[in-house]
């Protein structure tokens, strides 16, 4: 039994070509233990990235061509009606096998046009996008780049003649980060701390309020921050270490800015009390750009409705919706919320205090008489 309650989480890793796609769905797929398809978007006739991921035993090898898919025939962004939707379509007929599906595109498409096609009448019924997260690499940026390889990345864009619509990798970058609902800065060890800090300074200017920028090295990135807590006991445990770290192979402190390692912090909110969609959401996003929350996942059973109200987030990209298919196991008679926060500095007391006021003006507005 699949745990995406009817609609498939969907990942979109965008970033330039080297930028560390690759490796961090690499460490995903080997260590989030949930069974992810996986879309790439290739260009010219050696599909490199899908072999690496192929080729690091994360299913069995009789899965594979149901796991692994590459499009080679252009850019994502150009093909979507003749190459995506397909796709998608035979994705989605083993979708009671999958918890996920994380796209790779192939860093010279456009990824808002690809979000958008998610869209599609013949798709958004059965997935919705997790979270677009865009990986940057940092090394190349702290040497005034925002590609490492520039030959590399003509020679791929020379590799398909339809990407004449791409003409400047600056203007490509401020797209993907203005898409971006998480940016990864890649290759962090190889930076001292205050190159860090100030990467972190520079690409915050280009994103939209409420997106984090975290560091990283080699992939090593918690599952559950990029995948949204989609275990089906993720709002009773969220499985994340708030301490989360591992051996490191060089000195350092335990600040967040001064090494390439994510210390997740996590936090869980359960309230009774009338529950208003507009008021909670509004708390929600406020909640997100105050604290620089990552990730949130949760359901709130609101008066007269059959099913609860799904939450969903990462960074700013917020969805609710009630959703049929939720096991009874989720319904309960008396309105009230549940909440799993993460983020690298979670306050849980303002996280509860905010949410507990919002269900208190709720509970106000509910019981005022009508206006006359």
């Amino acid at each position: 039994m699949s745990s995406n309650l009817g609609r498939l989480p969907v990942t979109v890793v965008t970033g330039f070509l080297g930028a560390g796609k690759s490796t961090l769905l690499r460490q995903l797929l080997l260590n989030s233990g949930l069974r992810l398809a996986v879309l790439v978007n290739e260009f010219g006739e050696v599909g490199i990235d899908g072999d690496l991921i192929r080729s690091c035993g994360f299913c069995p090898e009789e899965e594979l061509d149901g796991r692994v898919v590459e499009l080679a025939n252009g850019c994502l962004c150009c093909t979507v009606q003749d190459e995506f939707l397909p796709t998608m379509q035979t994705l989605l007929q083993r979708a009671d096998q999958l918890d996920g599906i994380v796209v790779e595109t192939s860093g010279l498409a456009l990824p808002v046009p690809l979000v958008q096609a998610f869209g599609w009448p013949e798709i958004r019924s059965r997935t919705r996008v997790s979270g677009v997260v865009t990986v940057v690499d940092g090394e190349a940026l702290a040497a005034g780049s925002v590609v490492g390889d520039p030959a590399a990345l003509d020679a791929q864009r020379l590799a398909d003649p339809s990407l004449d619509h791409l003409t400047d990798i600056e203007e490509l970058f401020e797209d993907q980060l203005q898409a971006a609902d998480l940016v990864l800065l890649s290759r962090a060890d190889r930076l001292q701390p205050e190159q860090i800090a100030t990467l972190e300074a520079q690409l915050r200017l280009q994103l939209r309020p409420g997106v984090s920028v975290l560091p990283m090295q080699r992939g090593d990135v918690p599952a559950a921050l990029l995948l949204g807590l989609e275990r089906p006991d993720a709002v009773a445990s969220t499985e994340v270490d708030p301490d989360h770290h591992h051996d490191h192979d060089h000195d350092h402190d335990h600040d967040h800015h001064s090494h390439s390692h994510v210390a997740m912090q996590s936090a869980v909110v359960q309230l009774d009390g009338v529950v208003e969609r507009s008021l909670l959401e509004g708390v929600l996003l406020d909640q997100i750009r105050a604290q620089g929350l990552l990730r949130l996942k949760g359901r709130a059973w609101l008066a007269g409705k059959n099913h609860p109200l799904q939450i969903q987030a990462v960074g700013p990209r917020l969805e609710c919706w009630f959703d049929s298919a939720a096991p009874t196991a989720q319904r309960r008679d008396a309105p009230g919320l549940e909440l799993v926060a993460l983020g690298l500095a979670v306050d849980a007391a303002a996280l509860r205090t905010a949410l507990a006021t919002s269900l208190q003006a709720s509970s106000e507005h509910q019981s005022s008489p009508p206006l006359r």
